[in-house]
């Protein structure tokens, strides 16, 4: 287990919904390894139980069986919540929900204020975070003004400030416009590859995946589909089947493929496609 992140290992989580009397499943028997460095992007459309899934990954919730561990820390260990909550850190679907401050770096600094690091080590850590997410420029902004792709990486800058070893991003492009989503994939990806982060992203958008080192799929709380974006998003009919689409780019080749052009069924990128044509 030393080199895994998250290990989840036969994890079910039930609920009981408002009004009703009967228990739901949100969560059914999942079993779940993340590598120290892996990019895991969770798919899955609305109600498949992934935002669940992500609360379960740093102690939010806490499975009704089975057991989460983040970095050997078992959630249900009350003693260690603090720590598993530092080492995964999380950012959320709308950012104005994560802003606490009227100031850009002083919402950025609110994290390691309350975990007691000392001012000089803050300022360091802000200016740090917010270089990395390139929004250095802004610390002395008002957060409300800001466009949405600018207040999710001030959002992300903030949760970097507390130096996590993980960040689990719970659908971080779901506000967002399209100039907004590409900030985010980018700096998503800088996280992984130049900040070396386990990075895990939850997201209905297949084209957010295609970067991913390993993609899995969920429904109805269920890991349906497992392995890498060009295994998943070449299977393009049983992704249908799951209510999902697929890259835009792979569901033309899968067209062309269909019409005779013989165009390989794992295109994932317009470059390639063009380079085959």
């Amino acid at each position: 287990m030393e080199n895994y992140m998250i290990n989840m290992q036969n994890v079910t989580y039930e609920y009981t919904s408002i009004g009703e009397e009967e228990q739901l499943i949100a969560v059914k028997n999942v079993d779940i390894t993340v590598k120290r460095g892996e990019h895991l992007v969770i798919l899955g459309h609305n109600g498949s139980g992934k935002s669940t899934l992500a609360k379960l990954m740093n102690g939010l919730l806490l499975p009704t069986e089975g057991d989460v561990y983040v970095n050997n820390m078992n959630t249900k260990d009350i003693e260690k919540i603090w720590d598993i909550r530092q080492t995964a850190g999380m950012v959320f679907q709308n950012p104005d929900n994560q802003m606490v401050a009227t100031i850009v770096e002083e919402d950025v600094a609110f994290g390691p204020e309350n975990q007691g690091i000392p001012p000089l080590e803050i300022r360091k850590r802000v200016d740090e975070a917010l270089k990395i997410v390139e929004m250095e420029d802004y610390k002395k902004h008002a957060p409300h003004l800001l466009s949405g792709g600018q207040k999710q990486r001030v959002a992300i800058a903030g949760i970097l400030a507390m130096k996590p070893d993980c960040i689990i991003l719970d659908e971080p492009t779901a506000m967002l416009d399209p100039t907004g989503r590409r900030e985010i994939i980018s700096t998503i990806k800088k996280l992984n590859k130049t900040e070396n982060k386990t990075i895990i992203h939850i997201t209905h958008y297949m084209d957010e995946a295609v970067e991913a080192d390993r993609v899995l799929v969920m429904e109805q709380g269920e890991i349906v589909m497992e392995g890498t974006p060009r295994e998943i998003f070449s299977q393009v009919e049983k992704i249908k089947l799951l209510g999902l689409d697929v890259p835009q780019v792979t569901e033309l080749a899968y067209e062309l493929k269909k019409e005779g052009i013989d165009v390989p069924q794992n295109i994932l990128t317009v470059e390639e496609l063009m380079d085959v044509l």
